[in-house]
């Protein structure tokens, strides 16, 4: 008898990182992700962004903020990451700074501070649903 199925990938094996420099608003982000069911990584920087995702290939979306220190800001950090791992999905946000047309690819959304921590995790969940996993047949 074959059994064959297809599965909806479980939130809580949904690695995202969060890249924001000022603590407390990456805490809260890694908070409110946390709470929405994810597996939350953080790195302050892009350069810290950068080794995370060079050792996490689990890591399915990036949140990050524009404005940072080092070697890349959050756009930067955004071509980057389309760039090397094109799969992945990436969030960018910034509450100073608006990110130009042509700045960011059409599939790296734009999110303006102050956001609600829902849309966030919608918008990563909207991104993941069309993602399945397919079991393998047994026989």
């Amino acid at each position: 008898m074959a059994v064959k199925g297809d599965f909806i990938l479980n939130e809580q094996t949904i690695a995202i990182l969060v890249v924001d420099d000022e603590p407390l608003l990456r805490i809260f982000a890694v908070d409110f992700l946390t709470d929405a069911g994810f597996m939350v990584y953080e790195a302050s920087n892009a350069d810290e962004a950068l080794e995370v995702l060079g050792s996490r290939p689990d890591i399915f979306a990036v949140f990050t903020d524009i404005q940072m220190p080092g070697t890349l800001d959050g756009i930067g950090l955004a071509r980057r990451i389309k760039k090397t791992w094109p799969g992945i999905f990436v969030i960018v946000t910034s509450g100073q700074q608006v990110a130009e047309s042509g700045e960011l690819s059409d599939d790296v959304p734009f999110l303006t501070k102050p956001y609600l921590p829902e849309t966030v995790a919608a918008m990563i969940r909207q991104k993941l649903s069309p993602q399945i996993v397919h079991a393998p047949v047994s026989e």
